[in-house]
């Protein structure tokens, strides 16, 4: 197989983030929802608003997310409302909060343990999408990266929990009854990834990855660690698989001493998994090459 093509920049600005989506030469057309996660109350390691402005702005992009699945400001959608305003998403964009009144199911096809993907109705009314995404750790998931930002973040309320559960309930009530063994919520994320590119059409799909404030926790995460490695950089591809492998190499191969906790924590919870799950379901190559960007 061709190796995927994952472009790379050390810095990290506005500037440096439209550089790196013009390289992946490939336009974003109609109504362009950018995904990203708006980041739970109290923590701080978010995509800022001042570094991702020109790009959602040069777009015409409106920023998406949807509610949560666990008792926190992001559950119910008039405090996801306030989060994503006092975050500052809301100066710099329109917004729009997926499953804010109605899901829909979408397929899974050929999936390992999921035969359908619950996700806010109003994911129908967009006709591309820039999955913009701040890599880090995760407490369940390992790290968190174009993968995860597609599957569980895209993903309702209740379809959080179903991809949880690896399909055993989508009632978040009881989601903490029903977890799934971790590999099989590992491959459940990849199965909604699937779901949601064949929804899109993988071509009208890009990826970027921010790798900045690598905290061992999720931007879900209140009350998050701090980092206690080095921001590495920007990576961007048309492969999300080639996109997360290689923000995963990263962190492996750096020379930050700061990078032990993080590896810990990836692989404890042995997050390269959904990496391999979305190759085998055919969503990318874990074959690539870094193209450095000036």
């Amino acid at each position: 197989m061709e190796k995927a093509k994952v472009y790379f920049t050390k810095e990290i600005t506005p500037e440096s983030l439209m550089k790196i989506y013009e390289a992946l030469g490939r336009t974003l057309d109609g109504k362009v929802a950018v995904k990203i996660s708006t980041g739970e109350p109290g923590g701080h390691n978010f995509l800022q608003p001042a570094l991702i402005g020109d790009l959602v702005k040069s777009l015409n992009g409106t920023i998406v997310e949807s509610c949560t699945a666990y008792s926190g400001k992001r559950l119910e959608p008039k405090d996801h409302w306030k989060a994503i305003e006092d975050h500052g998403f809301l100066a710099i964009a329109p917004c729009d909060i997926l499953d804010e009144f109605e899901d829909m199911e979408i397929p899974v096809k050929g999936g390992f343990h999921l035969k359908t993907n619950i996700i806010g109705k109003h994911f129908e009314n967009y006709n591309s999408m820039l999955v913009l995404s701040h890599f880090k750790g995760h407490a369940m998931g390992g790290f968190g990266g174009a993968l995860k930002n597609m599957s569980i973040g895209i993903a309702s309320t209740a379809g959080k929990t179903h991809i949880h559960t690896a399909g055993k309930t989508s009632d978040h009530k009881i989601i903490w009854k029903n977890t799934a063994k971790q590999d099989d919520f590992l491959e459940s994320m990849a199965d909604a990834c699937r779901s949601v590119v064949d929804y899109m059409g993988a071509e009208n799909i890009l990826y970027i990855n921010i790798a900045n404030r690598l905290s061992v926790d999720c931007d879900c995460d209140s009350h998050p660690a701090e980092p206690e490695m080095g921001d590495l950089g920007i990576f961007a591809s048309l492969d999300p698989v080639a996109l997360d492998c290689a923000c995963y190499d990263a962190v492996k191969n750096s020379p930050d001493a700061g990078k032990a906790a993080l590896i810990e924590r990836m692989d404890s919870r042995h997050g390269i998994h959904t990496v391999e799950a979305g190759e085998k379901l055919g969503l990318g190559t874990t074959n690539y090459e870094i193209v450095t960007i000036s």
